[in-house]
This record gives structure tokens, sequence and C-alpha cells, in this order.
């Protein structure tokens, strides 16, 4: 029905033109019809949502018998950090405390932390962290603790004496505060310590110098803290594998960032546990619901759904946040009504955190629902590129779509078909050169991609593992191999993970959205305005990039025809939604040209017109409505979303597509520092807190602009008589628009005690200034008649 009212609408619009300000008419419609495309590709994916209901009690009834051994799949806990003095070491050891205590058998859970830092610091800390884990896990499992990190457990705002407790608590409780406490002085003495470098640098406790003083060129590191064979905890139980990771990196390589750390600890993980699922989280996300990984075995090892499921993606949710949430950092609409509507058609998007993955997805094998090839000589020549022999009754377009999918999936195996091969014939494929040029030239890696439900290799010899695993996170191990390219976290963009949801979906697997009543997962949100500016520049610009590139999805992956349209249709939306900042900037200046000038976009009125226009507020109204009802999201949370949408697209989003296009062009690269994580001591202290960008120039000029243009147009009106405020007040409605969604963006800006950066106020007055006082002197939308007449005028008069 919009979509009719809609075009119902741009029908008057296009056949009625302002000719007394063409420019301006013109301008409004070309950016109308952009706003009107991007609304088309953003409702299209939600016509199917779905809200899931994961029964772990089933779950725990099929797999868990009593007095046998538990079947549930192993799963190793990624969790990466790069610097630690800007993601302090005590929130990655809260992170690192929540998945050892999580609720699920000691020996199928393994943390691997990627240090791709090299610092001495989370070094240090995670030996910390390992020996606190021996008390902390014990009292989380006995007392069935939530959430499952101690920072946040201690914090929490409740009376924990409320409910019938066991005697044996309170006193537990305390002694294990008193523990965090002293637990948390030792690594802030660490933190303090590491604050200066010594000139000679780091020196462990043996005397010997820390590896990774040069963090630019330094071996790779493994130390494996906690494991099946090793410590204990305090009440002699089992405890699961922690293992720290620092890559290692040389002058002359290429590191791509997070990605190349990820999948650095692919591989290092396939070495030492090779568990059949992979759970990746930020270091500031921390496990709130010890269910969590349990919750999504629920779809993972379903018998009908798990098989076709490349990754299970889970909400994010944030502490920390005012109630107002004034810059959107929730993004509840994106996870509450976007991504539910994603589920319905191919599985929602990567979203970098938070995602149970089936390993091999990532390896770029294809899902259980690929047809099984025949074995043929051709295929046990090449498995990796999927050579069949053709039969004669294939017509030529179905050869074509055969060699287009060949194309598409040239590191795709068939796990079904290698496995019908005997022992002798295995080997001989392990040792093809199509196998070392795909993973790598690492035998052991390369057997256990081909174990679908995971478990070391037999032939893998225990002694050698970690020697083993020190080769595979070499710098030259990626040289000549598919890592990044088609297996693994992709590389190629500062959004990796869009990139690497968006090749697994393309070889036809499907990704489950799971909603835990308890969230599965808690992180903390850049909150202060520049932060998360900076935050949303870094997300347009991996947009950019995928728009810029080969896996750009109006013409990648067509050969195959496993994406689904409309799943296409939401990729799509995720890369070009940054080129809406073009149209946005334009339209947010119009209210104030048309002040300014006199003119407006819209010619009077008709009786149909009026119709066409109330159709369209209506059914805009309706269909937010409708969202509203089966999302449950609140009203406050669509229109933060809306005024941000408008700051980020008139700044960050901007920003995103000019440094796209000049990293293409000119090859200028951006570094991106790493958000901070740390908060003041005082409640919301960061929200108030404003550092210098240049990000903040283009909305306040906007705000002043507007501003202007109202005075201009009420000084305009006062001195024109009674006849001119009728059409001001569409103006001046035009304008408030623009203001009141940069509202929150003006809010942020005064800070606490009004205080604002002053190279951002002299930008923004210049720049308003230049503009207004030009704009008398040179009115490119007045029209001929209106010269001529002011000329006649002119004339007329002794000018």
């Amino acid at each position: 029905m919009r979509l009719v009212i809609l075009g119902l609408f741009f029908h008057y619009r296009v056949t009625n033109p302002v000719d007394s300000a063409y420019g301006l008419w013109l301008t409004s419609i070309i950016c109308e019809i952009w706003f009107a495309v991007s609304w088309v590709l953003d409702q299209f994916p939600k016509w199917y949502p779905i809200n899931r209901v994961q029964y772990t009690d089933v779950l725990s009834s099929r797999f868990e018998r009593e007095g046998a051994v538990s079947e549930l799949a192993a799963v190793d806990f990624f969790v990466s950090t790069v610097d630690p003095l800007k993601e302090p070491p005590l929130i990655t050891a809260n992170t690192v405390l929540s998945i050892l205590a999580v609720d699920y058998p000691v020996d199928k859970v393994s943390c691997y932390v990627s240090d791709d830092g090299a610092a001495m610091l989370s070094f240090e800390s995670l030996a910390e962290t390992s020996e606190f884990a021996r008390k902390w896990v014990p009292f989380c499992k006995k007392y069935a603790i939530e959430p499952r990190a101690p920072e946040f457990y201690f914090s929490q705002k409740i009376d924990y004496l409320k409910d019938k407790v066991q005697p044996s608590f309170v006193k537990d409780r305390r002694a294990m505060k008193r523990e965090y406490e002293e637990y948390k002085v030792r690594v802030n003495a660490l933190v303090a310590k590491a604050q200066k470098t010594p000139d000679e640098g780091w020196t462990m406790q043996d005397g010997t110098a820390w590896p990774g003083n040069n963090t630019r060129n330094h071996p790779g590191m493994i130390q494996v803290f906690l494991g099946h064979n090793g410590a204990h905890d305090i009440d002699g139980n089992e405890l699961p594998r922690l293992v720290y990771v620092s890559r290692e990196k040389r002058p002359g390589y290429q590191h791509h960032k997070k990605a190349g750390a990820m999948n650095a600890l692919v591989r290092v993980s396939a070495i030492l546990t090779n568990a059949p699922y992979i759970l990746n989280l930020d270091c500031d996300h921390y496990v709130n619901n010890s269910q969590a990984v349990r919750e999504g075995m629920c779809f993972m090892m379903d018998p009908q759904v798990g098989r076709d499921v490349c990754y299970v993606q889970f909400p994010q949710r944030f502490d920390g946040i005012d109630r107002s949430d004034r810059y959107a950092n929730r993004n509840i609409v994106f996870f509450d009504v976007n991504m539910k509507g994603l589920d319905g058609i191919q599985g929602p998007v990567y979203v970098g955190t938070g995602c149970m993955f089936n390993r091999q997805a990532l390896y770029g094998y294809g899902p259980a629902s690929l047809p099984t090839l025949q074995k043929t000589s051709s295929s046990r020549s090449c498995c990796c590129c999927f050579k069949r022999s053709k039969k004669p009754s294939k017509d030529v377009s179905e050869i074509h779509r055969e060699s287009k999918q060949e194309d598409l999936n040239s590191a795709v195996f068939n796990l079904r078909e290698i496995e019908s091969y005997d022992e002798f014939d295995r080997s001989l494929l392990i040792s093809q050169m199509s196998f070392e040029k795909t993973f790598g030239l690492s035998n052991v890696f390369i057997e256990s991609t081909m174990m679908e439900y995971g478990g070391v290799p037999d032939s893998a010899n225990p002694s050698t593992l970690i020697k083993e695993a020190i080769h595979v996170i070499s710098c030259g191990y990626e040289e000549k191999t598919a890592w990044g390219k088609e297996i693994g976290w992709i590389y190629g963009s500062v959004t990796e993970d869009i990139l690497t949801g968006f090749k697994m979906h393309c070889r036809g697997w499907r990704s489950i959205y799971c909603m835990p009543v308890r969230p599965a997962f808690k992180g903390s949100a850049p909150i202060n305005l520049s932060d998360r500016l900076h935050q949303v520049l870094r997300w347009a610009l991996g947009s950019v990039e995928i728009f810029l590139s080969r896996h750009c999805p109006l013409w990648y992956g067509f050969g195959a025809g496993r994406l689904k349209w409309l799943q296409r249709m939401a990729y799509i939306n995720t890369i070009v939604y940054p080129f809406t900042s073009l149209p946005l900037i334009a339209y947010c200046s119009l209210p104030a040209i048309c002040l300014l000038t006199g003119k407006f976009i819209i010619p009077t009125l008709s009786n149909i017109a009026s119709v066409w226009f109330l159709g369209l507020f209506i059914s805009i109204i309706l269909t937010s409505v409708l969202e509203l009802r089966w999302s449950g999201v609140s009203i406050e949370d669509l229109w933060r979303n809306e005024q941000f949408w408008v700051i980020g697209g008139v700044s960050a989003h901007l920003f995103a597509v000019f440094q796209g296009f000049l990293k293409m062009l000119a090859g200028l690269d951006t570094n991106f520092t790493v958000t901070s994580k740390a908060a003041d001591d005082a409640e919301f202290g960061e929200l108030y807190m404003i550092k210098w960008t240049t990000l903040l120039i283009p909305p306040t000029t906007l705000i002043v602009v507007n501003m202007v243009g109202v005075v201009a147009g009420f000084s305009d009106a006062l001195n024109s008589g009674y006849e001119a405020w009728g059409p001001l007040f569409g103006k001046v409605f035009f304008a408030f628009w623009v203001i009141l969604h940069l509202y929150p963006f003006l809010k942020g800006l005064m800070g606490r005690q009004n205080r604002t950066p002053t190279i951002v106020v002299l930008w923004s007055v210049l720049l308003a200034s230049v503009f207004s006082l030009l704009w008398v002197k040179v009115d490119p939308f007045l029209s001929k008649g209106d010269a001529t007449t002011g000329a006649q005028n002119c004339m007329s008069i002794d000018c």
C-alpha cells in the first residue's frame, strides 16, 4: 500500500515542477527518489520476520544422559585484543572469566585469546586471570551465578539476600568479593607499571627479554595457561583450556588487522583442540547468560536445521548507556527489527561479535544440501575445483552455470565425497598441491579440516603440536593460499564481518538469529559523541570498500545462484547506505535555502495533492506502527534511530564515501584507532566528553545555517506583511524538522558545562556565514522572469 501511495506521490511531484525555483525543486526530487529506493531496499527483507524459541532442556535430554559421557559438541571461544591501554586488561579478563565459567561440559570448552599487540601486560594479566579462575569458576557453578563476569556481577544493584539462599552463600560471596578486589589490585598494578616502557624493553620473570618488545617485528607466541591435563580449580575439578596467542609479525608482510588475527586463531585452535564450532567475542563482550552456548547449540546440533547453518548470530546488548540512549548506541532497530526480518530469508548478517560458527563453513566447504559429487578421475585429480565430467545431456546454459559455480567456489569442498575415499586415497588428497594452495603447508592442519565433527587427528604427535601451532601463525604461512580470499575471515574491508558472512551465504549456507530471553552477551559501547561518530565512520567506510570491490553484492555470486534475491537486496542495502549521505546533506540544506531566498520546493497544493501528501504520511505512520508491534521496539528507540541516522548520515557517512573513493583512486589508506573501552568513574561520564574531530563540522554547519534561515525567514515575514506568514510556516516546519533530528548532536556538542571545541564553532560559523552572505549576492535559483523584473525595477529607480 505504501509503495502504491509512494508512486502516486512521485507522479504528482514530477509532473508539477516549481518554475520559480526549478533548481531547488529538481534537487529535492532527486533526493526524494533516492530516499524512496533506500526505503524499498530496507523494507523488502522484512516480509517474513521470525521469533525463535530455544529449548535447552530438550537439547540436554538428547545429548546428556545421566551416567554417560556428554555428547554435546565442543566449542572454541575466540577473544581478540590489540592495545591493553585502550582495551583495559580488566575488561578482557572479565570476558575470559565469564567464558571459563559457562554452563557447559569443561572438556568441551576452550578459550583462545589473541593479543595482536604482543603486549607483556596482556600476557601477565592473563596469567593472573588464570590463577583467579581457579576460585571464581567453582563459585559460579556452585551457586549458579549470573552473570559470570565478576566486575558486572558484583556491581549489580540488587538485593542478593532477597530470595532463599544457602547459608554458606553469604560467607562465600563476601570471601569471593574480597578475592576479586585483591585480584583487581594486582592487575591494576601491572597496568600502572606498563604506562612507561623501560628503555631496554620489558623482561620476563626469568630475566629474558620479552619477545614482543618490538610490536612490528616479533616471533609467534603461544602459552597454554589452563588445560585438560594441567591445572585444576580449588575443588580439584577440571578447568576449560585457556590459551594465549600472539601471531608472528615481520616488516614487509601484510597482517590484515583483526581478520588476520582471527584466521591465525582458526589455525591454532584446529591444531590444539579442533572443536567443530567457534564462538568469537570482542574483548569487551562478556558472557551474560551462562546458557548461551546451549542456546546456540539448539540450532547447530538440530538434526534438520543444523546441517545447513553456517553461524548463529546473537544480538549485541550493552551496559553503561544512559536511559535515553542519546546516540542510539544500542542499535535496537537494527538488532530487533532488521535482523529478525533477515532470519526469515536466508539468515542475519554477521556483525563481528557474539557469533557461533560452523568451522567447516569457515573452511569454504559447502553445506550438506549441496549435491553429492560423483567420484570420477577428474574429481580426484583436483577436488578443490569441483572438476567433473560433463554429460552430453547437459545444455550449454547448464554448463555455463556450472563453470560460474566452479569459479565462485574455488575453495569449496564436498566433505561427503572425501569421506567416501579409503585411507590411501585420503592421504593422496592431502598431499596434492590443491590442498596446500588452499590451506597452507601443514599436513596436520589440512587433515583437521576434513574432520567434520572435530577432534585432533590421530596422526598428530602430541609432543609436536605446539611447534606445529607456531608454524601456522607464522607471517608467510598465508602466502599463495586461499586464506582471506575464499576461506576464513575475508580480507579487503575494515568490516570483515559483513564480507565473511556474505561469502558464506553465497555458497548456499543459511544463518540463524538467536535471541535468548536473558541476553547472551553484553558489551560496552563508545557512548561519547566523537567516539560514536568514529565507530559509525569505520562501519560506513567498510561498506564503501565492499561496494568498490569484486565482492559487491550488485554483481558478485550470480553464477552459483545460491543467494536468495531478498538476501541479496539486504546485502546491497548494507553497502549502499553511506551514499545516502549525499542527498541527505542536500535535503537538510534545502530548508535554509528556501528561507533565505523566499522560494519553496512544493507548489501551491491542490486538493488531490493534499490527499497524496496526507496518504504518504499516514502510510509512513502505519508501517512504523506495524514494525513496532511485531518487533517490540519502543517509539523512543525508533525516534532515536531516526535522529542518529540523520546525524551519522551528514557526518560519518559523508566522510566514508570520500575516503572510500580516495582509497580506490589515490591509494590513500585510513588508519583507525581502537575505540577506547575505559570509562570514567562518574556514571555516564564519557557521555559529555567532546574530542576534536572534523566529523563535527558538517552537522554543526547545518544547524547554524538552518537557524540563520529561520531568523531570516521571520525577519522577511515581518517586513513583507500578513500575506508572507502563510508560506513561511511550511518553510519553518521544514527547517525545524532538520534541527529536531540534529538535536541530540547539538546537545552532545554543548557538553555538560556547555563547552564545545572552539575550532568546531569557528569553522561552522564561518562556513554558515559565508554560505548565507554569498547566497544573497549570487542566487542560482532566481528565475529568469524574476531577474528581468528586478532589472526593470532597478532601471526605473535612481539606483
